[in-house]
């Protein structure tokens, strides 16, 4: 087949359209369209009053020699490419021993699922519970303020993800499309077959769930195992002559050992007893940049006036989302992060005495307001120097402070943009009713972040104003504090995917530093679990 890239059409078009706009862009008559079908989906809405569906299409001619021929000056058009996943290796008959996967986020659940595809017959420990557990425990922080340390927003079966946008879509160069078999396997579980043609996927919590038990289901009937409430805390080390080291296997909370000499690390961005106690152990290990900052609530329907302008509300188009960003004066960038339309701000903490924010929606995206992290980047060398955990400690330092200006009962700090940016408390919200449960305390969001975050902040609203009408609008709501965007900490590992200085480790994922978001962090995933199987059987 041939793929046709970038076929504009009105948003309106008669569904005949695209036929005739095939025809004419590869000059093909009759019966020499053999049948097509739509391999990517957008929309175009950089003109509000003339948007504009955006189509990559992969079509069957009956001669591609001479199409392509035809159209050799067009590079938009060429051979539609192979994306089927293949294996890079066998398990052995005689498999002597099962590599470990800690953690079931995306990373793990992938680099679960390769191997056991594989033959390999991963064990997987996850420190939390199975997700319907799981969420109902997470629904003990939002309705009854009621933390579970090991069971909640960040920790248990499906990570992070489970709990937001559900965002299928990444920046990362996949030249092997490698995100092609995460949303194959997807659909499979029971995602949404449109997710395999839309620019932008997503899923939403609610279809996460039964997805990560569909997969769980799949990865135990091909001898894969699954230990959870398991956490590890303690990673067992073998030191050669030369000093050369090697991962034995790991010791669990309940002082159980289990020998491996090939562990996937696939934690998650919060798992900081385990960044801890790799440290301890001797793993090299790095700080990294991260950002902080708030979430800010508009109504939904602001934000898709602002950018679809007569088109808010179509069909084709559904809950509007934005992409910010500003290089302030101070030498901060300020940019929004995680956005999540027709969504909601969940309370995201995962230590006693800490807040954390964080968005997320449903598969349908019909809340009333839309909301995004406000974030500034913070760099070690800057902000965290001298310690590879110093990143953790400035996020705990800041998570405290709203935990603080929240009234210590995991009501999150808030403030009015307008009040925010005039630098006064705010003693009541207004139009804007934020999303945040248990509760959102109005207070000075200020004390909340740092003097130079604060400052960025206040310069970028006004700029991010300009481009979305309302955006920086007195009534708007700021709640804090979004300090979770990405690891503080980089598990480094080299070429073979193995840390740099303990063979059968092999950092992965969000948490060690190499992914941000489902997406990349499945592809990651599946990337490590191949170096596994390679080191394994010797390739």
């Amino acid at each position: 087949m041939l793929r046709v890239n970038e076929i504009k059409l009105p948003i309106d078009h008669p569904p005949q359209a695209l036929e005739a706009a095939l025809r004419a862009r590869l000059g093909l008559e009759g019966a020499e369209l053999v049948r097509f079908e739509v391999a990517k989906r957008a929309h175009d809405a950089r003109r509000k009053t003339t948007i504009l569906m955006v189509y990559n299409v992969d079509v069957e001619v009956t001669d591609e020699a001479a199409v392509l021929k035809r159209c050799k000056d067009d590079p938009k058009i060429g051979p539609t490419p192979d994306t089927r996943y293949r294996p890079v290796a066998q398990a052995p008959a005689d498999l002597a021993e099962r590599p470990l996967v800690i953690g079931a986020g995306p990373c793990g659940l992938f680099a679960g699922l390769i191997l056991a595809e594989m033959g390999f017959k991963p064990i997987i420990l996850e420190r939390g519970k199975v997700v319907r557990e799981r969420t109902k425990d997470t629904w003990g922080l939002w309705r009854r303020s009621e933390l579970n340390p090991e069971s909640n927003v960040q920790f248990g079966e499906g990570g992070a993800g489970t709990f937001s946008d559900g965002k299928l879509y990444s920046q990362i160069k996949d030249p092997r499309h490698l995100g092609r078999k995460v949303l194959t396997e997807f659909v499979q579980a029971g995602a949404p077959e449109e997710i395999l043609t839309e620019a932008h996927p997503h899923i939403g919590t609610f279809r996460l769930v039964t997805m990560v038990e569909s997969m769980r289901a799949k990865i135990e009937a091909l001898g894969g195992e699954y230990r959870f409430q398991s956490r590890v805390t303690d990673l067992l080390v073998e030191t050669a002559a030369d000093g050369t080291r090697r991962v034995a296997g790991v010791r669990l909370h309940t002082g159980e050992e289990i020998a491996a000499r090939h562990v996937v690390m696939a934690l998650g961005h919060s798992s900081r007893d385990t960044f801890a106690m790799l440290l301890e152990r001797g793993v090299f290990l790095e700080a990294k940049p991260f950002s902080l900052g708030f979430r800010i609530e508009h109504p939904q329907s602001w934000i898709d006036k602002a950018r679809f302008g007569p088109f808010a509300g179509h069909k084709d188009l559904g809950a509007a989302a934005y992409s910010l960003s500003h290089h302030c004066s101070n030498g901060r960038t300020v940019y929004s992060f995680c956005m999540c339309p027709g969504g909601t701000v969940v309370a995201a903490a995962s230590e006693p005495g800490r807040l954390v924010t964080n968005g997320m929606s449903q598969y349908s995206r019909n809340e009333r307001n839309a909301n995004a992290g406000i974030v500034v980047g913070v760099t070690p060398d800057k902000d965290y120097p001298g310690h590879p955990l110093a990143g953790v400690e400035l996020q705990r330092r800041w998570e405290e402070a709203a935990f603080k200006a929240g009234g210590g009962t995991y009501a999150a700090p808030g403030q009015r943009v307008g009040d925010f940016l005039a630098g006064r408390p705010s003693q009541a919200l207004g139009e804007v009713i934020p999303s945040y449960r248990p509760g959102v305390t109005p207070t000075d969001l200020s004390a909340c972040l740092p003097d130079y975050a604060i400052t960025a902040i206040r310069e970028a609203l006004p700029v991010f104003a300009r481009q979305i009408a309302g955006f920086a609008a007195d009534d708007a709501v700021l709640t804090g504090v979004e300090t979770r965007t990405s690891s503080p900490v980089r598990i480094t590992r080299g070429k073979d995917l193995q840390s740099l200085n303990t063979r059968g480790l092999f950092p992965a994922g969000e948490g060690a530093g190499y992914a941000g978001g489902i997406l990349s962090a499945a592809v990651d995933g599946i990337k490590v679990a191949e170096a596994v199987a390679l080191a394994i059987t010797d390739h």
